[in-house]
């Protein structure tokens, strides 16, 4: 790993909270991700799964954690298991963690080998009756490929159909969209790269380069300052591209006059930041896009203003959609009959402004957190409002990650990152 290491201490506290909320005389087991092959002998780099390394901070792959607070045996209430290293992986991977670092990493004192999970785990279901399941249940997942977990899953199906079985996903849910503290330090980490990356391209940008060299120069930054690289797939798109909203090619010029918008984010750690910056390819707005880019921005500024312990965030995006319509009136977009007949399932401002304003903030860029309750202190959000006009070749979003405090307005973890306009110019321009 490139970041530095963790105190064990907040894997600690994380699991005291999981077990916390466990259901009596009940075992809850985490696994790895697979290593994922392209092909041939080629593999995709490894991505610990968010949960075990959020419970244990091990990020190795077949490692699985065992959480089990009614255990007979103290030394089995909690247990890592970890892949057995030797000199030819030593030689050929690099050595694997030992009990020892295992132990130093997550704070877990009872380490076993992989190889000794079937017996050990055998003779724990004699004394559990309830076997919680680590199940993606996350509102955006689409996943169709079997996972280690759906496996393992399977497995203890039919090999203890007598046993209760539980979710682990709505207590992770809980737990994970409140941040601690060491957390927020993380995830400020992350969002301290991502500056020093949108710094770099401002300085770059100019007409005539290509979308995929900026991406490039985001990912140099991010590489030399102990990220593994981007939190998620960058999109970098100048002119029409940036009405695309998925936009990931990063593949054409940008022209004198366009606007560039880059969603782009570094990870650190495994936490994410998530960061969108639009600025005009010359170093200058035109009048035009000055005012849709302050728009955008005013939008942004009033959104973060609602986040606050007690907001649903249902009611929010309504409320953020009321200030979205004024600005396009504004702006000349929307008239007052397109607002006095628009589909309540589909307000006038969503012609402009089409994707939700916040989401979780965490391990993952879309983290888990609770969506159907009030928003609580240390929730992390992202707010992400943006105007898009295909019909004028241009697209603005601007995006901040924030975090909600117990009074007072929400904590800025991209406050130092250049988002006003004129300041944008200055830099470009220097």
């Amino acid at each position: 790993m490139k970041y530095h290491a963790i105190n064990n201490q907040l894997f600690i506290k994380n699991r005291a909270k999981f077990t916390a909320q466990m259901k009596p005389n009940a075992i809850a087991v985490f696994n790895s991700n697979d290593i994922f092959t392209t092909g041939a002998d080629s593999t995709l780099p490894f991505h610990q799964h968010r949960d075990i390394f959020y419970l244990s901070g091990v990020d190795q792959e077949e490692s699985i954690l065992v959480l089990f607070p009614d255990a007979l045996d103290k030394k089995h209430r909690e247990i890592i298991f970890v892949k057995e290293t030797n000199d030819h992986i030593a030689v050929w991977e690099g050595a694997k963690l030992t009990k020892k670092q295992a132990t130093a990493t997550s704070g877990v004192a009872t380490v076993y080998w992989l190889s000794d999970f079937d017996k050990v785990f055998f003779d724990l279901m004699t004394e559990a009756e309830t076997i919680y399941f680590n199940t993606n249940e996350h509102y955006r997942q689409s996943v169709e490929l079997e996972s280690r977990e759906d496996r393992f899953i399977k497995k203890v199906k039919d090999k203890f159909p007598a046993h209760n079985w539980a979710k682990s996903f709505p207590i992770l849910q809980s737990i994970r969209g409140v941040k601690e503290s060491e957390e927020i330090a993380l995830l400020q980490t992350a969002c301290d790269i991502t500056e020093k990356g949108f710094r770099r391209i401002l300085g770059f940008v100019k007409p005539g380069v290509m979308e995929y060299e900026i991406e490039a120069e985001f990912m140099h930054e991010f590489l030399r300052n102990r990220s593994k690289g981007f939190a998620y797939t960058p999109i970098v798109g100048s002119g029409y591209n940036a009405c695309v909203l998925h936009y990931i090619e990063n593949n054409q010029p940008c022209k004198d006059g366009d606007m560039l918008l880059m969603d782009v984010g570094a990870e650190y750690a495994n936490y994410s930041s998530d960061m969108t910056r639009t600025i005009p390819v010359n170093g200058r707005f035109t009048d035009r896009q000055k005012a849709v880019y302050n728009a955008v921005h005013r939008v942004k500024d009033e959104a973060t203003k609602l986040l606050v312990p007690g907001t649903l965030w249902a009611e929010y995006h309504v409320e953020v959609g009321k200030i979205m319509t004024s600005e396009l009136l504004g702006l000349g977009l929307l008239d007052k009959a397109d607002v006095q007949h628009e589909d309540p399932n589909w307000p006038a401002y969503k012609k402009y402004f089409m994707h939700g304003t916040s989401h979780h903030m965490g391990l993952d860029t879309h983290d888990y957190g609770a969506l159907k309750t009030p928003m609580k202190a240390n929730m992390v959000f992202t707010v992400e409002p943006g105007i898009y006009i295909p019909e004028e070749n241009m697209g603005i979003r601007l995006e901040d990650d924030v975090v909600i405090k117990e009074t007072g307005a929400p904590f800025n973890l991209m406050r130092n990152i250049p988002i006003d306009a004129a300041e944008i110019e200055d830099l470009m321009n220097s």
